[in-house]
């Protein structure tokens, strides 16, 4: 199976090398049919009830995982929900202990953020 990096996210573009997916649906799909060497997630998406968390949730009863899984959403509740979930998992022996998660926020305009911490100097 080929090796991909997956980046969901409805509003930022993905890092280079990475694989779009804008719905829970495209990550399902690639989740199901790839080996995911990296997942980046973000929790607030178009639709407001399917979600990151909603995704989190689906993969962990539907035991679909990457290799490593960062969540990078701006929405500091609903990404560390996301991240809470994962853990838990862990913590039930429902998800593989050796998956390393990590709660990493982008903004949601890099633009902006660089210039701030210009003026911040």
């Amino acid at each position: 199976m080929e090796k991909i990096s997956v980046f969901l996210d409805d509003y930022r573009k993905p890092p280079e090398g990475y694989v779009l997916a804008e719905t829970i649906d495209e990550c399902l799909y690639l989740l199901k049919n790839f080996d995911i060497d990296h997942l980046s997630l973000d929790h607030d998406l178009t639709s407001h009830v399917r979600n990151g968390l909603m995704l989190v949730e689906i993969m962990i009863q539907k035991q679909l995982y990457a290799n490593r899984i960062t969540i990078h959403s701006a929405n500091s509740a609903g990404g560390k929900a996301m991240y809470n979930c994962f853990k838990q998992a862990q913590h039930d022996y429902l998800m593989p202990q050796s998956i390393n998660i990590n709660l990493r926020p982008m903004p949601l305009n890099p633009f902006i953020s660089r210039m701030l911490s210009i003026y911040k100097k």
